[in-house]
C-alpha cells in the first residue's frame, strides 16, 4: 500500500475495462485481497464507489463498481488509483508496520546521532531493508532486531543500533 495525498492510501491500480458493462481490471497491491469483496468501500480519484461484484482471473481482479456501467464509463479510469481512506486501514499485530507508515521516518542512532530519513523499502528474500538518505549519502539500513531498536510513529522516529560496519560500508556520494 502506498499513501497519496489527503489520507488516501492505493490498494490497486485500474489497468483496463474488462468487457463492455463497465467492470474493470484492477492490478492488487495489497496484502489484503478482501478489500476488493463485494460491497467494499473503495475510492477512485476520491470519489467514494462501492464494489458491487468481484472475481479473480490470472491474478488480478475484476471488479463491478456501482457508479460505473458502461466501457465509456471505463475507459477513462484506466491507469487510476483504487484507494482508501487512513481510518479503513486493518490493525495490524504489535510491532509490524504498513510500508506507508515506514517511509518518511527520520533515522537516529541509540547514541543520538541523526542519519537521514527514510525514503524507500527494498524487500529481499531475508529482509527489508529501508534506504535513508540524507544530503550527501545514502545508507541501508537492515530491517532486523539487531539493528532496529525501535520505531515511535507519533514521534515520526526510528531508532537503530548500527551493527559494525553499516554506517561506513553504505555510504554513497561521500
Amino acid at each position: 500500500m502506498k499513501p497519496t495525498e489527503l489520507g488516501f492510501i492505493i490498494v490497486g491500480r485500474i489497468l483496463a475495462p474488462w468487457g463492455i458493462e463497465g467492470k474493470l481490471k484492477v492490478e492488487v497491491e495489497t496484502d489484503f485481497p478482501q478489500r476488493f469483496a463485494p460491497s467494499s468501500l473503495v475510492y477512485v480519484k476520491h470519489l467514494p464507489m462501492t464494489i458491487e461484484s468481484s472475481r479473480w482471473h490470472k491474478g488480478k481482479a475484476v471488479i463491478k463498481l456501482n457508479t460505473i456501467d458502461s466501457i465509456e464509463a471505463a475507459r477513462p479510469l484506466q491507469g487510476q488509483a483504487i484507494e482508501i481512506r487512513h481510518d479503513q486501514v486493518y490493525p495490524l499485530p504489535d510491532g509490524q508496520y504498513y510500508r506507508f507508515q515506514i517511509i518518511g521516518l527520520k533515522v537516529k542512532t541509540t547514541v543520538g546521532e541523526s542519519l537521514g530519513t527514510i525514503s524507500e523499502i527494498l524487500s529481499t528474500e531475508s529482509n527489508d531493508n529501508y534506504i535513508v538518505r540524507q544530503i550527501n549519502r545514502e545508507i541501508l539500513i537492515p530491517a532486523i532486531d539487531d539493528v532496529v531498536k525501535s520505531i515511535d510513529l507519533d514521534k515520526g522516529e526510528m531508532l537503530i543500533e548500527p551493527i559494525d560496519g553499516l554506517l561506513t560500508l553504505n555510504q554513497k556520494g561521500d
